[in-house]
């Protein structure tokens, strides 16, 4: 189970925040917050985040609530830091990789 939410994540990673040359995804704009664009692949990826933490072992999910909190805030503009969310979303990657070997 926590292989297909690695696979899904990293897929809406891939096709959501990394641009591919030859592929075209439309970037839907769903609302604005604090003039920040809130789009289809960022509620997607909040979506398998939260279900990733609800899987997650119980020191785990302490960790990936935290990194989803600053994601969030990362996403709406609050940590104003450039490629915040990138490195966010990778590190919770990384940790569900990891939490399969624990």
């Amino acid at each position: 189970m926590i292989i297909a939410i690695i696979v899904i994540l990293f897929i809406l990673w891939i096709l959501g925040y990394a641009s591919l040359a030859g592929i075209s995804i439309p970037n839907i704009t769903l609302f604005t917050i604090n003039s920040h664009a809130v789009t289809l692949w960022e509620i997607l990826i909040l979506v398998v985040i939260g279900w990733a933490i609800g899987i997650l072992p119980r020191p785990l999910q302490a960790i990936a609530s935290v990194l989803l909190l600053l994601w969030v805030l990362s996403v709406l503009g609050i940590l104003a830091i450039a490629g915040l969310s990138n490195i966010i979303v990778l590190v919770i990657i990384a940790g569900l990789i990891v939490s399969i070997f624990l």
